[in-house]
């Protein structure tokens, strides 16, 4: 079902013309800086995957890709990539690429089962990323500083965006303004609303967040959303707990808040979106499973039959390097830069007639 969110007297700031040449503007730069924080190289990346190697993102686990036969191979199935977050490690360890250095590549999918909106289109492109770490680099410190230099990168785009169109004004915080919590302590602070109310409530009042955590069990045994088991390193957490107010200092992420056992090494990058006066995701990411990680994820998902296939058994017999990676949404990028009510805006997709007609009605150009 398409939900369709209507900012009342919206117009846009830039005509289809500027639109066009500021998404290339956006795109370039940021690649850029991206590349240079992270010391990534570009790769060129699949549109498909062949089915049964357990390569393609399981996204939540639900999600149904596209696929076709393949006429010269006996009709050996294909999918269409819902991202590339195990074909990157893959192809780390394929291009023997060492630790403190990676990869990054412009990622084309196709999300057959999204609910479209302002946010979501059957087309998905986005920055696939992944660097080779050390077995010392798998903590939550770590973590925090690789989020913190792909915000600074954000910033420093921002800032070109209005120095180029100066009617478009500075809205991101600065980079010591990002928070970081825990998605149980999170919980815990806002315990009677949902968690995408959760995510609305802590991006309004800080403007930049990260949620720590996303994926694993919470205290009432509930998950903030869902995160296949087998490329983030997810949390667990042992027990229910009374409420905490403060960010969790990272020296104490692997303690405990109030008597809650916290864990996880991934998380998603949200900032306020004053257009859609809404949360906006912009990155998820995470260091991903090692074999341990992957054996308890997999186990606790009841998927363990998944360690028969290409990939799981490549993790599991040592032949892949540990990593940390994610991806970075680019028309959504743009979208939030250009101040855009509809990511149809910046992306040629389909949308239902009564969408199409919707955004007409109250001044949003679909492309």
């Amino acid at each position: 079902m398409s939900y369709l969110i209507r900012p009342e007297g919206y117009r846009p700031l830039l005509d289809q013309r500027q639109t066009e040449l500021a998404i290339k503007q956006i795109k370039d730069f940021f690649q850029l800086n991206l590349s240079s924080e992270l010391r990534l190289r570009r790769v060129t990346a699949p549109l498909f995957v062949l089915k049964g190697m357990g390569i393609n993102d399981d996204l939540n686990g639900v999600e149904r890709p596209v696929t076709f036969g393949i006429k010269d191979m006996e009709d050996a199935e294909a999918e269409i990539v819902h991202s590339l977050a195990k074909w990157k490690r893959l192809t780390l360890a394929e291009y023997r690429i060492g630790p403190g250095y990676g990869i990054y590549t412009d990622m084309n999918a196709i999300r057959a089962d999204e609910e479209l909106g302002n946010l979501h289109s059957l087309y998905v492109d986005q920055w696939d990323w992944e660097k080779v770490i050390t077995e010392n680099d798998r903590n939550i410190a770590f973590l925090e500083k690789t989020v913190r230099s792909i915000y600074a990168s954000m910033v420093r785009t921002e800032y070109m965006v209005c120095e180029m169109y100066p009617q478009i004004t500075p809205m991101l915080p600065s980079e010591d303004g990002l928070l970081f919590i825990h998605s149980e302590q999170l919980r815990q602070r806002y315990p009677d609303l949902s968690p995408k109310e959760r995510e609305d409530r802590i991006t309004r009042e800080y403007g930049a967040v990260f949620i720590i955590g996303i994926g694993g069990r919470l205290g009432d045994g509930t998950r903030h959303d869902g995160r296949a088991a087998d490329y983030d390193d997810w949390s667990t957490v042992a027990a229910d707990s009374p409420a905490s107010s403060g960010a969790i200092p990272v020296a104490d992420r692997f303690s405990t808040v109030s008597g809650a056992k916290l864990a996880g090494l991934n998380g998603d990058l949200l900032v306020w979106n004053d257009v859609l006066k809404r949360s906006f995701e912009v990155s998820s990411m995470g260091i991903r499973v090692d074999r341990t990680a992957l054996l308890r994820q997999l186990k606790e998902t009841g998927q363990e039959e998944r360690l028969n296939l290409y990939y799981h058994r490549r993790l599991m017999d040592g032949t892949l390097p540990l990593s940390i990676g994610g991806g970075i949404g680019q028309s959504r990028l743009c979208m939030l830069l250009l101040r855009k009510a509809h990511i149809g805006e910046i992306q040629a997709s389909i949308w239902p007639d009564g969408m199409r007609r919707a955004c007409a009605d109250s001044g949003i150009p679909l492309i």
